[in-house]
């Protein structure tokens, strides 16, 4: 099955999980279920030391899950194909994944022109624009408070 996916792509400290943060529950409210991947450059840790799950993992373990009844984490202790990690989410509408300008989803460009940093995107090149900005495109473009309108656009993309 092909879920709709996005990448929502801008600088850091533009406000990319600020406007992921209005854009969920817009999409909730449209009935859709929401994957959302965090794409970061840097290496993090999930886990907490000393936990059971943080000792198998430095034990070696090349890949850690824990489960509960409402709470899953998978712990990858190996390189990561990120494209084929995105493509193994499934029971969900849209996935949307905040970063990885590089790669090949629709993008969804944000663009905060206090931020100081430039545009992420070719503004034309993406599937829709939001931004504080005057700025001239083909795509859609949306304020930075109207997460309403975009959800609208994506759950009408999703729907066809």
């Amino acid at each position: 099955m092909n879920i709709a996916t996005y990448s929502l792509v801008a600088y850091s400290n533009s406000g990319k999980t600020t406007f992921l943060e209005k854009l969920i529950p817009e999409l909730k409210k449209r009935g859709l279920r929401v994957a959302v991947i965090k794409h970061d450059g840097h290496d993090f840790e999930i886990d907490k030391e000393g936990k059971d799950s943080w000792r198998i993992s430095r034990a070696g373990a090349d890949v850690t899950a824990i489960v509960s009844k409402t709470h899953a984490a998978v712990m990858e202790n190996r390189p990561v194909d990120f494209a084929a990690l995105v493509e193994r989410i499934e029971n969900v509408d849209v996935k949307i994944i905040e970063g990885g300008k590089h790669d090949g989803w629709r993008k969804i460009m944000l663009y905060r022109e206090g931020a100081g940093k430039p545009m992420a995107a070719e503004p034309d090149d993406c599937f829709a624009v939001v931004t504080d900005a005057a700025v001239d495109c083909a795509a859609p473009v949306f304020g930075l408070e109207d997460a309403a309108g975009l959800a609208e656009l994506i759950a009408k993309d999703v729907i066809l």
